[in-house]
């Protein structure tokens, strides 16, 4: 169990620091999906203007409370500050009036929460929903897991905080249930998961009814995850998927065709939009080493090794087994094109990719982009004495390196001076 806990947080952590290539949806998205599958969610309106917000609040959503929310594609909303000074991107009210006016405050400004970039991140929608009356919060998550060979519930009656600190103060709160993929989840396991969240009575069918609907948007939709924090009991007795992530399988994109249109890229790192053009793998970090490699395992173990010698990696730029010199130039554009990058190192090991092919990339894309920062290259593998021997001759300032470590010294010391 703690190995299947242990990977839901790697799944987590993974998904903040890998290119950023799988499709993210706002949250009124998620519900859109989460209601066509019959999950309960509160009614919910959204809005780019205060006048809309207003209108539409008073002509769809009835409760006594309405909830606010920015949508924007990072966490911590609640406690965000906009740059207009207003603070907060979550809020209740009691009026289709407060709320038009709660949407004008925030639509056409930035929120800066913890996990956005210091400008903040600008809010073009707002969600009006329903308030909902929360008496319990529990947890619900449903991911793809290799040691089970299937899809598996991860569960917890303790929801509405974060699950990694739940397995780790306490361990025995989360539960298991692998799902056999060609049958589904029985109705025996959907009402045990539901009796171990803590479901009783008339709830318990309820909240029965709501998995087994959840398993079918995971199944029908090709997510590799569905997470549900929280999957809560209100005081009128009944279970709302109050708030939902969903992740999707990129490769099924062909037939989720319609849920893919639903990406929305203005969030995305401009970078990252440009490499994808060109099926490169791109992320955008926060130091000033370029790096260019093939193959994420060598990605992984350049920038550890940048680190190791006091350097800061710039990015994560896998050009992949395959490239050719066009992939290669543009990957160069995109790194110098960085203001923050003083200097590109390029690590590649020639396998299928042969080192003087990549060799004759780099300098190609080296004079088209006009070199304006120090460039260190090792290779390494098939050609390797071609690939060199094409670097030396090429009249570029590019410095090569014997060997990995050799590299790592030679790119921190290039900005040193």
């Amino acid at each position: 169990m703690f190995a299947l806990t242990k990977k839901l947080s790697n799944l987590k952590t993974v998904a903040r620091t890998k290119q950023v290539r799988n499709l993210n949806l706002q949250e009124f998205q998620s519900k859109s999906l989460c209601d066509k599958f019959g999950l309960r969610t509160q009614k919910w309106v959204v809005a780019t203007n205060g006048k809309d917000g207003q209108d539409l609040a008073k002509k769809h959503l009835h409760a006594k409370e309405l909830v606010v929310k920015a949508q924007i594609l990072a966490g911590g909303r609640g406690k965000g500050t906009f740059d207009n000074g207003f603070k907060g991107g979550v809020h209740l009210c009691n009026t289709s009036e407060e709320a038009g006016a709660l949407v004008q405050k925030m639509v056409g400004h930035n929120l800066i929460t913890k996990q956005t970039p210091p400008s903040g991140v600008p809010v073009r929608t707002v969600m009006i929903a329903e308030a909902i009356d929360i008496s319990r919060e529990t947890y619900v998550s449903i991911l793809m897991d290799r040691d089970y060979g299937g899809p598996v519930f991860v569960y917890s009656p303790k929801g509405g905080m974060d699950i990694e600190e739940v397995a780790h103060s306490d361990p025995g709160a989360i539960f298991t249930e692998p799902v056999d993929i060609n049958a589904g989840p029985s109705q025996a396991q959907c009402e045990k998961i539901a009796t171990q969240l803590g479901f009783k009575g008339a709830l318990l069918a309820d909240a029965a009814k709501q998995l087994d609907n959840l398993y079918k948007l995971f199944i029908q939709l090709d997510c590799t995850q569905v997470e549900v924090n929280p999957f809560a009991e209100t005081t009128d007795g009944k279970v709302y998927i109050a708030d939902a992530k969903l992740n999707f399988d990129d490769n099924a994109s062909f037939r989720q065709k319609e849920v893919f249109t639903l990406h929305d890229p203005t969030e995305d790192d401009p970078r990252e939009v440009e490499a994808a053009k060109f099926n490169l793998n791109y992320i955008g970090m926060e130091g000033n080493i370029g790096c260019m490699v093939n193959g994420a395992g060598l990605a992984m173990a350049t920038m550890d090794i940048i680190k190791l010698h006091k350097g800061d990696p710039a990015n994560f730029l896998d050009v992949g087994g395959g490239a050719n010199e066009k992939q290669v130039t543009e990957a160069f554009k995109i790194l110098q094109g960085d203001p923050q990058v003083k200097a590109i190192l390029v690590n590649i090991f020639g396998g299928i990719m042969k080192c003087d092919i990549i060799a004759n990339g780099v300098v190609a894309a080296a004079r088209a982009v006009q070199l304006r920062v120090p460039l260190v290259v090792r290779l390494a593998g098939t050609n390797v004495e071609l690939g060199k021997k094409i670097l030396k001759e090429s009249g570029l300032p590019i410095e090569t390196a014997e060997n990995l470590d050799d590299a790592a010294k030679k790119a921190v010391a290039a900005i040193s001076h």
